[in-house]
């Protein structure tokens, strides 16, 4: 039961939340469940592939896509989304080809401003460039 609260709770979301973010979530339906419980929950969905992992600086988030696809961060905020990209086998088998590895799959993450953190810095920008005026 409290595996599904906590794979339920990945699922209801689409920004990619933080182990933090899932145990709040699952806290606000069970006050009993503690926060060990959701991270070890958390891991074994993932080890077992229900759900898939995100690293980013700072933080490691959780998703409920586990096909191959892309990701961008905020390098500000930290958000994260899914990029509109398609997923390049050939990368794969070219890193194969040149190392002589067995490639099982790359993760690309870009890293940017996203663009709420754009609106604030722009704005933050004019009013320091106001208040010098």
């Amino acid at each position: 039961r409290q595996r599904k609260l906590v794979l339920d709770a990945v699922h209801n979301r689409d920004d990619h939340p933080t182990a933090e973010d899932i145990y709040n979530d699952v806290h606000a339906i069970d006050a009993k469940i503690s926060r060990g419980t959701v991270y070890r929950n958390l891991n074994l969905l993932q080890e077992t592939g229900a759900i898939a992992t995100v690293k980013t600086t700072g933080a490691v988030r959780f998703d409920w896509r586990c096909d191959n696809h892309c990701h961008v961060t905020c390098r500000v905020c930290g958000a994260v989304a899914d990029a509109p990209l398609p997923y390049n086998g050939s990368l794969d088998e070219s890193v194969e080809r040149e190392t002589g590895y067995r490639v099982e799959r790359h993760a690309t993450v870009f890293d940017g401003i996203c663009p709420a953190c754009q609106r604030r810095l722009a704005k933050e920008r004019a009013a320091g460039a106001d208040a010098r005026e």
